[in-house]
């Protein structure tokens, strides 16, 4: 638990028992940074499917997936959707999963209640369930939809840190990645499928990496088996999960009590170079990185002295590190933290090392 502004307790790293819109709207306004929902779809599945050799196919027909009517689906997610924008924090954001059935229904109300949609995210899977009676398309992929809480929202998006994991290209807004099966399949006492729409961790991880921070809370209304709350407790997310099933409660449980949380130094992502605090060059020179007198080299070999007001000098030309640079080089600008090199011990080394180490003082990152 943790006490927020009001007084009221945030119920962090639990799982809540009961009606996620009665739950959501028990939960302090403004508490949460990011809300993951994988409601039900409302498949309205008629009759039982078989595979060709009639064997029968374990489909989503519970009960919790069944609804009257679109009316009735519409209206559970206006309340739903309204209760999660209620906990948002301003800046916090939304992640909502679907597929044809649900998603343009979702994305409707979303824009109904001032949500700003970001991205529509294509998880395409590499290992879809085929089509069995052969009427349809191999329905291989479902959609993510990203939105802020409001739009001008300053929401959260680790971009490099997602160029990092995709080969440090930009990630796209289609994802290639297995369902879950095998060793990370939950299974039941009978052995069967634990939940029928158990989602892969590594859909999770690229969510929480890509729009979260450690120390972040994620909320998620439709907890089933436990996905998002075992990925947040790996990298340092705190979670609340609300699940009305019990036996979906308990599996969840057993799985997180088996999760253990990265430690710090793995938990730090690669962040966007505009993220990272202002560091002058002449804070460098006022702690005595680098002392006035003291001759900076370029790749090139030219040369600048610093002076004590964080200025250089070289060849008659005063100005910032950038702005000497680009003059010695007669180039329209000069990223300075780069061009400029000190000596220590016989070594040339880049004066960004030097920026870089305040940054880690800053962030509290060891270095």
């Amino acid at each position: 638990m943790t006490t927020i502004k009001g007084g009221r307790a945030l119920p962090l790293n639990t799982i809540l028992s009961g009606d996620c819109i009665e739950q959501m709207n028990s939960l302090p306004e403004a508490s949460v940074d990011l809300v993951f929902a994988d409601p039900p779809y409302n498949l309205q599945l008629k009759g039982e499917l078989h595979r060709p050799d009639n064997s029968r196919v374990d489909a989503v027909d519970d009960h919790w997936d069944q609804f009257d009517s679109f009316a009735a689906y519409d209206r559970f997610t206006r309340d739903w959707l309204a209760a999660a924008r209620r906990v948002l924090k301003p800046n916090g954001a939304i992640w909502v999963i679907g597929s044809y059935h649900n998603v343009f229904r979702m994305g409707a109300e979303l824009q109904n209640q001032g949500y700003w949609i970001l991205n529509d995210v294509v998880w395409r899977k590499s290992n879809p369930m085929p089509n069995f009676r052969g009427k349809r398309l191999t329905n291989a992929h479902e959609t993510l939809i990203w939105a802020s809480r409001a739009e001008g929202a300053k929401y959260t998006f680790n971009y490099e840190a997602l160029k990092s994991l995709n080969e440090g290209v930009q990630m796209r807004s289609d994802w290639v990645l297995p369902i879950c099966t095998g060793h990370e399949r939950l299974k039941d006492d009978k052995g069967d499928k634990a939940h029928p729409t158990q989602k892969p961790e590594s859909l999770l991880h690229r969510v929480l990496v890509a729009t979260t921070n450690p120390g972040d809370v994620v909320l998620d209304p439709f907890f089933g088996t436990g996905t998002t709350g075992a990925v947040a407790k790996m990298l340092g997310r705190d979670f609340i999960g609300i699940e009305r099933e019990e036996r979906y409660r308990k599996i969840a449980e057993e799985r997180l009590s088996r999760v253990r949380r990265f430690d710090r130094e793995a938990l730090m992502v690669s962040s966007s170079k505009r993220a990272e605090p202002r560091v002058p060059f002449g804070q460098l020179v006022e702690r005595g990185m680098l002392r006035p007198g003291e001759v900076l080299v370029s790749p090139r070999g030219k040369t600048a002295k610093v002076r004590a007001d964080g200025t250089l000098v070289g060849d008659a030309m005063t100005g910032s590190i950038h702005q000497v640079g680009a003059a010695l080089e007669g180039a329209p600008s000069c990223n300075g933290w780069t061009y400029w090199h000190f000596k220590r011990d016989g070594k040339t080394v880049p004066i960004d090392v030097l920026r870089q180490q305040i940054r880690s003082e800053m962030s509290g990152r060891p270095h």
